[in-house]
């Protein structure tokens, strides 16, 4: 068995998962008292005992040991990182609570038109302001999470929000006026030039 793991037999590697798959999952539960983490620990420890497998010595008894010594180390390495991610989580700032204005919008909607100016005025926002409104309002986020998900500055989740609030209110109060029914684009001289061409 030894030969052929070190051989990278994947036969042979599949029979010592079925072999010891549940010892070394009991391990990792023994040493983490929680069952998620210790199916990751199995994952993680066939995998390194794959990577692992050209030191391997061909000479000895059962594998178990070898694999729960992986193990070990895996579960070190987890519990370490968890509570180095842990401890980063716990050094953030503390989220500051956030106004919410589109319940203040919301409540003087009073019809389907109001709505659909709501919808419009999002819509003439600028790409970051969207995002951010989303995230910030919509969301639930709070500034540094916010950042964290846009990869800006906190400083810059402030500024454009408090810039799509602005924008956002005064479109809803002043909707971009519709263009009617044949109206033209363009400036004066393309407007007239159809006439001129008519009437050659």
């Amino acid at each position: 068995m030894r030969k052929r793991i070190r051989a990278g037999d994947h036969d042979a590697f599949g029979e010592l998962f079925d072999a010891y798959a549940r010892s070394v999952y009991n391990h990792a539960y023994r040493l983490t008292g929680e069952w998620a983490v210790a199916e990751d620990v199995v994952s993680l420890t066939f995998l390194d005992a794959w990577r692992l497998r050209g030191k391997l010595d061909d000479d000895g008894g059962s594998l178990r040991p070898w694999l729960l010594g992986i193990a070990t180390n895996v579960t070190r390495n987890t519990r370490r990182a968890a509570r180095r991610h842990a401890a980063a989580v716990a050094r953030l700032p503390r989220g500051e609570p956030l106004d919410d204005f589109a319940d203040e919008i919301a409540g003087r909607l009073d019809d389907g038109d109001r709505l659909a100016r709501v919808r419009t005025a999002f819509a003439r926002l600028r790409r970051a302001e969207r995002e951010v409104l989303a995230l910030c309002v919509w969301g639930g986020l709070d500034y540094t999470a916010a950042a964290e998900a846009l990869r800006v500055p906190v400083g810059t989740v402030r500024s454009r929000l408090s810039r799509a609030r602005t924008k956002l209110a005064k479109y809803v109060e002043t909707p971009e006026p519709p263009r009617t029914r044949g109206q033209m684009r363009g400036d004066r001289g393309t407007a007239v030039r159809p006439l001129r061409e008519g009437n050659r």
